[in-house]
């Protein structure tokens, strides 16, 4: 499956997309049957995988476990260049826009590089925001970057325009892996309304209403991770839109 052109098609047909993200560290194995049964069972059209700190060797087996119970494309979630793996669908090409870490911006695709010429992974270039919520991320932490403040609405949208006009094929609005409060739907909004690529919004989200202010606002595609980890029963709101 081209991932992106699902995206694009579901956009089309004015469908809500979510994601499910799962970190290779926060989850065992052995769990993954029933924890994806419960994503197959909802309305995801996606499974994430990834974490800014993955160690070496732990992406692959969770992607191979996870191809075991779903015809979900899965898809990379990479905060590094050792989650790369060409058992999943595709790749989401991080660049870190909000920040300034040259590694970030470039120098962990060069990386990426000798890996990726031996895959057939579908590679879809992917601006990635980081939005302060309050508190400081493991993203901040791992990238030695500092997210965009919230109240610097036209700055956030203006990168995310200019990511946009480099190429990015789609835009990742991002308050960080298990944020105090996601991205306001004020910057969902100013975002989306300048966009004429897919908007993805993550981070924070731990409810069906926080998910539908998201899409209200204008994000094509919503993903949920923390919340789920925390709470499976969040998966009996997923059942239906």
């Amino acid at each position: 499956m081209n991932v992106l052109n699902h995206i694009l098609n579901n956009i089309f047909s004015n469908k809500k997309q979510l994601a499910v993200l799962i970190d290779p560290e926060k989850i065992r194995l052995s769990d993954v049957k029933r924890f994806v049964r419960k994503i197959n069972q909802s309305v995801a059209n996606y499974i994430f995988v990834g974490g800014s700190t993955v160690p070496v060797d732990l992406t692959e087996p969770l992607v191979l476990e996870i191809k075991k119970h779903t015809n979900l494309p899965v898809v990379l979630f990479p905060g590094d260049v050792v989650q790369i793996t060409d058992k999943a669908n595709s790749l989401l090409f991080l660049s870190l826009l909000s920040g300034r870490n040259p590694a970030y911006l470039i120098g962990k695709h060069v990386e990426a590089i000798p890996r990726l010429k031996e895959t057939s992974l579908e590679i879809i270039p992917t601006g990635y925001l980081l939005i302060e919520n309050g508190e400081t991320t493991m993203v901040q932490k791992v990238t030695a970057t500092e997210p965009m403040p919230s109240k610097h609405v036209e700055n956030i949208v203006n990168t995310a325009l200019a990511g946009e006009l480099l190429g990015m094929r789609l835009m990742y609005l991002e308050a960080g892996s298990g944020a105090k409060s996601p991205v306001s739907p004020e910057i969902i909004k100013a975002v989306s309304n300048d966009l004429s690529i897919p908007l993805i919004v993550g981070g924070g989200i731990k409810t069906k209403a926080q998910m539908e202010d998201a899409f209200n606002a204008g994000a094509n595609l919503v993903v949920i991770g923390t919340a789920l980890e925390q709470n499976e029963d969040l998966f009996n709101d997923l059942k239906r839109w």
